[in-house]
């Protein structure tokens, strides 16, 4: 599932000045290769705020991994649980911002997204 969220979002959830550049230039090629007409900007602009959190997903993944071995058990298990809730609220609510914007598009223009997002081979690891 976090293999689908991160080719559907492009990597926008992941942090780090490394990932910011190819991001961008996902976005970029992404917004170039669906030819969006005017009328279809501010669905794009509404799509690329809702699909980026600034980082909070990857921060809070970080700071449980890194709370984890020092919680006795039933502390870890209870921290795991609200870690993977939260994941799938985030990864619920990125999913309708993608519908909306999907739902905007032409049929070729979907088509081109569907390309465009797709999941890389080993993009998970």
């Amino acid at each position: 599932m976090r293999t689908l969220l991160a080719g559907l979002c492009l990597g926008l959830a992941l942090s780090g000045a490394a990932m910011a550049q190819p991001a961008s230039s996902a976005l970029s090629r992404l917004h170039d290769d669906l030819r969006l007409t005017p009328g279809q900007e501010s669905a794009w602009r509404q799509y690329v705020a809702g699909i980026d959190d600034g980082g909070r997903m990857q921060a809070q993944r970080q700071a449980a991994e890194l709370m984890l071995p020092q919680i006795p058990t039933p502390r870890r298990l209870a921290l795991m649980e609200a870690t993977m809730t939260q994941e799938l609220a985030d990864f619920r609510r990125q999913g309708e911002v993608i519908r909306a914007f999907y739902d905007r598009l032409s049929p070729d223009q979907q088509r081109t997204f569907d390309r465009d997002t797709q999941p890389q081979p080993n993009a998970g690891r």
